[in-house]
């Protein structure tokens, strides 16, 4: 059984979705101190650069060659300036199911990057490699993730109640943790049969990830939460 993605690249109409290199590091650094991300996700505050060397150039490799999933740095085709991630993780190769996370740097938000390049990684998923569900979890107040959900043809399937942790911001600039709901969503083969392709995609991109991103063992977060 095979138990490792391929090292592959994704082409839509605006994007690139491919590995990561060490040429990503400062616009990974910039991207990951925005403070929606910093909200949603559980990466490091701040985000350093070695961080994000880290990240680039070993981390983000070992979840494909270690069999846990899939990264991808999203580009814009037409200046590869770094939009944002999609990471495949969870992944349970017997039933071809796994999960999907992602962020959208804050320059980038509003263009519909986040929906256009998961929906090219589900078609993906599902057309090539025979998977059968991929499965996103949302913060319950992240609107702008679960718009993404709903965009590229989600079924919302119920609520993990006071099953994650988020952070806000406190009156001195601090940051806390708090606790959140988590809303469990699913895409099937079948779900996305008819749909048109997906670029042209407008609308709100994701802050952060799916249920906000754990760290990695790096530090970085990683998939559906990046872990």
């Amino acid at each position: 059984m095979t138990t490792t993605f391929p090292d592959v690249t994704i082409s839509t109409d605006r994007l690139v979705l491919r590995p990561f290199d060490g040429e990503d590091v400062n616009a990974l650094a910039e991207m990951m101190n925005d403070e929606h991300i910093t909200a949603w996700t559980s990466a490091p505050h701040p985000y350093t650069r070695a961080d994000a060397h880290a990240w680039a150039t070993a981390q983000s490799h070992a979840e494909r060659t270690e069999g846990r999933g899939i990264v991808f740095a999203v580009a814009e085709f037409l200046t590869q300036r770094l939009v944002g991630i999609v990471h495949l993780k969870n992944t349970n190769w017997r039933t071809r199911s796994t999960e999907v996370g992602y962020v959208t740097a804050p320059w980038a938000r509003g263009e519909g990057y986040a929906s256009e390049s998961v929906l090219a990684v589900a078609q993906w998923l599902f057309h090539d490699r025979s998977f059968e569900r991929l499965e996103l979890r949302t913060a319950a107040d992240n609107t702008a993730s679960q718009q993404v959900a709903q965009k590229i043809g989600c079924i919302s399937e119920g609520v993990l109640r006071n099953a994650w942790m988020v952070r806000t911001q406190t009156p001195d600039g601090s940051w806390t943790d708090t606790r959140t709901d988590l809303i469990v969503w699913s895409l099937l083969p079948e779900d996305i049969e008819d749909m048109d392709e997906p670029d042209g995609y407008n609308g709100h991109d994701d802050y952060g990830y799916g249920r906000g991103a754990q760290a990695g063992a790096g530090g970085y977060a990683v998939g559906a939460d990046w872990s």
